[in-house]
């Protein structure tokens, strides 16, 4: 018995380019892609406020906090890429200047002036936990549309955010 051949691809310009056809409808892939962009524009803000509060950080918890700030900006770092490169693959912009992260961010800029150790740590506790409602409130419409790569990016995502914000909290016990 002879296979079936896929069906032709849809061409999406003049130039022939298939039109993206993954199982996930247009009108997910955007709403996807916006969510995502949102969970980019708030893991940019976080990278940059903790590498700023690295560069700032002072007093007897120099050292510590350096070390982690380092690590934390570090994984930030590594993880815009992925989150960019999943609002490619549904078809969309990845958003990439510091007007459209202002516009899309839920978190707040870091303040001007350097807060002290302590708060510095308070507002990364914020930080983390702000992105981690960022990427939960994804997960209907990514189950809704059956978008298994998106689920396990954000499930990525929330494991080190909710993670890291219970060791940033913990520095804030007495």
């Amino acid at each position: 018995m002879a296979k079936k051949s896929p069906a032709p691809a849809k061409t999406s310009s003049a130039k022939g380019a298939p039109s993206i056809q993954i199982g996930i409808s247009d009108k997910d892939r955007a709403a996807i892609a916006q969510g995502l962009s949102k969970l980019l524009a708030d893991t940019y803000t976080l990278y940059l406020t903790t590498h700023n509060f690295h560069w700032n950080v002072t007093g007897p918890m120099f050292n510590s906090l350096h070390a982690m700030f380092m690590a934390q900006y570090t994984e930030l770092w590594n993880a815009v890429d992925p989150i960019a490169e999943r609002i490619r693959s549904l078809g969309h912009a990845a958003p990439g200047s510091y007007a459209q992260f202002a516009a899309l961010s839920s978190l707040k800029d870091a303040p001007t002036t350097p807060p002290k150790a302590l708060d510095m740590v308070r507002i990364l506790v914020d930080g983390h936990e702000g992105v981690a409602r960022t990427a939960r409130a994804l997960f209907s419409l990514v189950d809704k549309a059956s978008d298994e790569p998106t689920a396990d990016l954000l499930t990525q995502r929330l494991t080190v955010h909710e993670q890291t914000a219970w060791m940033l909290r913990s520095l804030l016990e007495e």
